[in-house]
């Protein structure tokens, strides 16, 4: 009789495991993906929980989050209806945590500029993320590129776009980045800063054809600051602003017809911007 106690008991708990784990299993496949992700404690109940493993903490909720979008990705790959939205602010809440606890985790700046911009269409959080890498990853050029980036492609802010793109152009020596930091000048209305940035990058570049991409743009821009010195006059002492480059040719206000070393057309929008179907790319004229 002693014996078949504990053995009843120990049948009375595989059926009642049984009966517990398949509701329980079937509960975790349907439940909504953002549950799935899960909750952490706060960053600060972890970094004193994380004593002197905090990179390695750090690491394991990038993971976590790029295991966990990862799925998601899977399932729209193979065509699986998911109910409900991605946890977008769960997945940002974990990077942040990540970052804190090391601000020198590359793979954190890097999947959240993915998913922060394209996807949850938060910049704002998305910048602040990479301004806060910034601080400490001083040799990364591809931080502020991708801040240059936000401004200029999501939020149109041309002027902070060039200050990104000319921080990535000091840090990287890349010449695109340069070009575009002068490019982002002048569209933001600061031609004549444009054309001092690039004339003393050309003057102090050594490789030639670097130095030549750099006088090729300072060209452009310097036909393009000819038409808004003209059209500033035009302005000035007619009241009313040009409707074309023709007519502040015809009016004597410019003496030749400015050109476009890229092989587009300056014109004048009805704003009054200077602009050319260029975009001051050999890619970008529109034939």
């Amino acid at each position: 009789m002693r014996a078949s106690v504990p053995v009843g008991l120990f049948v009375s708990g595989i059926l009642l495991y049984g009966l517990l784990i398949g509701p329980f299993t079937s509960y975790m496949r349907s439940k909504p993906i953002e549950e799935k992700l899960g909750y952490l404690p706060s960053v600060k109940l972890l970094k004193p929980l994380s004593a002197d493993q905090k990179e390695l903490t750090a690491a394991s909720l990038v993971f976590k989050v790029m295991m966990y979008f990862g799925s998601l990705v899977g399932k729209a790959q193979q065509g699986t209806l998911i109910e409900q939205q991605p946890d977008l602010q769960g997945m940002s809440r974990l990077l942040h945590n990540a970052v804190h606890l090391d601000p020198y985790n590359m793979d954190a700046y890097y999947f959240a500029q993915g998913f922060l911009t394209w996807d949850a269409r938060q910049f704002k959080v998305a910048n602040d993320l990479l301004d806060y890498g910034m601080k400490y990853r001083t040799w990364d050029w591809q931080l502020p590129y991708f801040a240059g980036f936000n401004h200029a492609f999501f939020l149109k802010d041309f002027s902070k776009a060039a200050t990104y793109y000319r921080q990535a152009g000091q840090l990287s020596g890349n010449s695109l980045h340069i070009n575009l930091a002068g490019r982002y000048m002048q569209e933001s209305g600061q031609t004549d800063l444009a054309v001092a940035y690039l004339t003393g990058m050309a003057r102090t570049a050594t490789n030639q054809a670097v130095r030549k991409s750099y006088q090729e743009r300072l060209t452009a821009f310097k036909e393009l600051q000819k038409i808004e010195q003209a059209s500033v006059r035009f302005s000035q002492e007619r009241g009313i602003l040009p409707a074309s480059i023709e007519q502040l040719l015809q009016t004597g206000y410019l003496k030749t017809m400015p050109v476009d070393p890229y092989g587009g057309r300056f014109y004048i929008e009805p704003t009054g911007k200077v602009t050319t179907t260029s975009k001051f790319a050999f890619a970008g004229v529109k034939k």
